[in-house]
């Protein structure tokens, strides 16, 4: 979690740290602040809360300098306050740090021992204290930093600067990201793309252990040896727009708005109609290797946990292979089943969720094959895997995720029609049709956009209930589950997500007059013959029958839900396992408008982060 921006060249730099924290405060928004070196040394300003407290405290001491890193913080050490936001400084150092150092409590009773005086609860602050230690006994800004990370257990990105050694910064990474952005005399350093994307486009993303030495006309790279480094200089086409409101209310619903885009760019030019094949750049799969696989391994988190039980729907219905789908949480942590003849698959949109990529290194020790799905251009997810399959989300700030989840799920179907063409379970003809259906989803994501007043209305009816459930059978549980969850995180109403089938099971002794149920009732006749769809309709017989109020999701043209529902809401028809990508849209909606009319923090909801690089 957690924002690092920070900045060397000659311009006054506090405002432009404090633009930059505006961009990352996605990221954690707990408390924030800035370290400035000027002509009166180092200032340091920080605010518990969000960053407007910040600003306004700097409208009243505005530092000034060239040199300066900036932070918002998402607490992990130390509860919210004034004396645990970032930076910290000590002896003329000031440090910013997103990550967790496991032995601080042992470094910090050594410090006391020699005279230190803390100022703070976090563990960030024994950086400071054991890199002036090194100034003291003589070392330069570089190999003091170098010589406190020896002296560390745990993970960080790290970004340093001393008032003995003015117009320098010095960074280092290890599980959590850090980008540098080169400028015209000056340079930059960021958690992430988009707090510089409007000085820059020419970045570096630093790798697990990667250490420079940043100046306003030079970036210094080595590894955690000394050794020199190039990794090259990656262009950016985000602009900065792409990461604006233009226009919406809240970045969730511009990014609602955005994903039959997002959905197109992710399809394009990896599909072939014409030859029923698809083509998935970055990823090397063959006929030899794929024929060999005996399973398919998915971990992930959250949002993309739940993309990830659909792609096993996808890849067991049109590669017929079996899948298994874990929490990498839980994976990571017990004894998996995993060899050189298992494909491992990493989900996650930043490409840095730490408990996904601690799985994705274990499945890869056991010898699988490892792939990504993710959002991040040069995540640390993306390098270390075998084949990366990239969606184009674009910047994705609101935390509740919403684009990331479609384009995850159209990742996992070119994936699927892609393992299907290569074991030879999916036909030409067949992959046409696949295709052909995937191709239109845009359109038709476009389409139920169009019905969001309908949906509006419904959310306003039920905005204060105290829990609600949702309900889902085949391809729609993991919607269910995903609605859910959008519900819970931003409007801080109780939710659940079943598979349909489970409700007389235990939940359906919760359902009374004051439970809204939202049922996904959409026709799924292409693999079920309508199975699914009579099941359904007596699941919501089942809640009428006990009192509970009934919200429905249903296909156009349906004249049965509709009578059974006190709202409904309807949605056009496409393959079953793309399905899914359409009717979660009126979730999302639904959750966005009941957290907006109960006027909660729609982008950033309390207690979460966008990004989770912490266990």
């Amino acid at each position: 979690m957690c924002g690092i921006v920070g900045y060397v060249g000659d311009e006054e730099c506090a405002g432009l740290l404090v633009e930059g924290l505006r961009k990352l405060e996605y990221r954690g928004y707990d408390s924030a602040g800035v370290a400035v070196l000027g002509k009166k040394g180092l200032e340091v300003v920080r605010a518990k809360g969000k960053l407007s407290n910040l600003e306004a405290r700097l409208g009243e001491h505005m530092p000034k300098g060239a040199t300066g890193i900036g932070h918002t913080r998402w607490a992990t050490h130390g509860k919210p306050s004034d004396e645990n936001a970032h930076p910290h400084k000590y002896g003329g150092v000031a440090v910013v740090h997103n990550g967790i150092i496991e032995n601080h409590l042992e470094l910090k009773d050594e410090l006391l021992k020699q005279g230190h005086k803390f100022s703070s609860e976090t563990d960030t602050e024994i950086f400071a204290h054991l890199i002036h230690r090194e100034i003291e006994k003589g070392l330069r800004l570089p190999e003091a930093v170098r010589s406190a990370l020896k002296q560390v257990k745990g993970t960080y990105a790290l970004a340093v600067m001393s008032e003995k050694f003015p117009e320098m910064l010095v960074v280092s990474k290890n599980a959590s990201p850090l980008v540098v952005g080169l400028g015209d005399k000056c340079n930059f350093v960021a958690s992430d793309v988009p707090a510089i994307l409007a000085h820059t486009r020419d970045v570096i993303y630093l790798e697990e252990g990667d250490f420079a030495v940043i100046t306003k006309g030079e970036v210094e790279l080595t590894n955690a040896n000394g050794e020199k480094l190039n990794r090259g200089v990656k262009r950016i086409d985000w602009t900065p727009t792409m990461a604006e409101k233009n226009g919406h209310k809240h970045f969730m619903h511009k990014e609602i708005h955005e994903q039959a885009r997002a959905l197109t760019d992710t399809i394009r030019g990896r599909a072939n109609i014409e030859e029923g094949d698809v083509f998935l750049d970055g990823c090397r799969l063959d006929a030899k290797l794929v024929q060999r696989l005996t399973k398919v391994q998915i971990v992930a988190c959250g949002t993309s946990w739940h993309a990830s039980i659909t792609g096993k729907l996808m890849i067991e219905t049109l590669a017929r292979i079996p899948v298994e789908v874990d929490l990498a949480s839980e994976f990571r942590y017990r004894d998996p089943l995993v060899d050189d003849k298992t494909l491992c698959v990493a989900v996650s949109q930043s490409g840095e969720t730490a408990d996904t990529l601690g799985s994705f290194r274990e499945a890869k020790s056991r010898g699988a094959r490892g792939l990504a799905i993710c959002n991040v251009v040069g995540s640390a997810i993306a390098r270390e895997a075998d084949d990366v399959l990239y969606t184009h989300a674009g910047p994705e700030i609101g935390v509740a995720s919403t684009k990331a989840f479609t384009t995850q799920l159209a990742a996992f179907f070119l994936l699927a029609v892609r393992l299907g063409r290569l074991r030879g379970t999916l036909s030409v003809p067949d992959a046409q049709k696949h295709l052909e259906a995937l191709f239109e989803v845009p359109m038709l994501v476009e389409r139920v956009l169009k019905y969001e007043e309908q949906i509006k209305a419904a959310a306003y009816k039920f905005s204060n209930a105290r829990d609600l459930l949702f309900l889902g059978r085949g391809p729609q549980y993991p919607v269910a589950l995903e609605g859910a969850l959008k519900l819970k995180e931003i409007s801080y109403i109780h939710a659940e997500g079943y598979a349909a089938g489970e409700m007389k099971h235990g939940p359906i002794a919760l359902i009374d007059e004051n439970m809204p149920v939202m049922v996904l009732a959409p026709r799924d006749s292409t693999i079920d013959a309508g199975v699914n769809y009579e099941k359904i309709l007596g699941n919501i017989q089942e809640v009428r029958a006990r009192g509970g109020r009934v919200i429905a999701i249903h296909s156009e043209g349906d004249t049965q839900v509709p009578k059974l529902a006190e709202a409904a809401i309807p949605l056009p028809q496409t393959n079953p396992l793309l399905m899914p990508i359409i009717s979660v849209i009126p979730t999302q909606l639904f959750s966005y408008h009941v957290a907006d009319h109960r006027g909660t923090d729609v982008d950033q909801p309390r207690n979460l982060a966008k990004s989770v690089t912490v266990e």
